[in-house]
């Protein structure tokens, strides 16, 4: 049932691969949790996971923890409906616990302009690691969109990438000069150093010639901003970008499309950086301030 189950997350709802690791972990320890009461996914019911997650937050499970299985067990729940083992589905009538997200680290420009402006070394992974530090801040993208972009996908005459986001949704965004210069530098200067005959339409490359992995591409960050006296992460370049739009003046609905967010309350979480901004708009336009 866990089999189907996965491929119907990844066939059908499109969830990463991470997603589906993360909801069938989720789902057997569920598993162990009715058969240690005789019970199988037949009688599934909310009295059932409601116990299962009290002892989950009784060992020490955090709010994230415990929403991640409020939301696998819906979609478990949603499936077996539709696959005639349960008789009505008990998802909805889950509660999860209020999320208390924590506030995104951000650079703030000066140091984005700082850590940008050094002049990288000529080596491949250098020339690399430039790239991919400014498409990441020019883009916004996640590190794994990042990863997944083919050579094609940049688009030189509308200065746009195309991004394949979660649940395979493919949205366009604007990549400024800069970070196109350093992707030509890039395939110029490093990708043909790297380059194999299984290298295919990549457009990063790992060390070995195959399409630059997460944990390399997260490296590549570490290390350049490390040089630059700048500490930060691929996903702290993602909040940067989009803190970066609001402060300058971009609408929330613009930034959730640029993010690829589903919702506006995933953007949401940027708006608490741009106070300075909401300040000097009240001293603008308030007419007692």
């Amino acid at each position: 049932m866990l089999n189907r189950f996965a491929a119907y997350l990844s066939g059908e709802l499109g969830r990463s691969p991470h997603t589906v690791r993360g909801y069938l972990a989720d789902l057997r320890s569920l598993r162990a949790h009715l058969e240690s009461r005789g019970r199988g996914w037949e009688d599934l019911d909310v009295p059932l996971v409601r116990a299962w997650l009290s002892h989950a937050r009784d060992t020490g499970a955090s709010r994230a923890t415990v929403a991640r299985r409020v939301a696998a067990v819906r979609a478990l729940t949603r499936f077996l409906y539709r696959e005639g083992v349960l008789a009505t589905d008990p998802g909805p009538r889950l509660a999860g616990p209020a999320q208390q997200r924590a506030l995104p680290a951000v650079l703030d420009e000066r140091q984005a302009a700082a850590a940008l402006s050094r002049g990288p070394d000529e080596t491949p992974a250098a020339l690399r690691g430039r790239a991919v530090v400014e498409t990441l801040y020019a883009t916004g993208v996640r590190v794994a969109e990042l990863c997944a972009l083919d050579l094609a996908d940049v688009d030189r005459e509308r200065d746009t990438v195309r991004v394949l986001g979660k649940g395979a949704k493919e949205r366009t965004v604007p990549v400024g000069g800069p970070a196109l210069e350093a992707i030509d530098a890039w395939l110029s200067g490093g990708r043909p150093e790297m380059a194999v005959p299984g290298s295919g339409t990549a457009l990063f490359l790992g060390a070995r010639g195959g399409r630059l992995g997460v944990r390399q591409a997260r490296e590549d960050v570490h290390t350049y901003l490390r040089a630059a006296g700048v500490d930060g992460t691929p996903h702290g370049l993602r909040h940067s970008a989009a803190t970066h739009l609001l402060n300058g003046g971009a609408d929330l609905r613009s930034v959730q499309e640029f993010l690829g967010h589903a919702s506006p309350r995933s953007t949401q979480i940027y708006t608490h950086v741009s106070v300075q901004r909401l300040r000097d708009t009240y001293r603008r336009a308030h007419p007692r301030a």
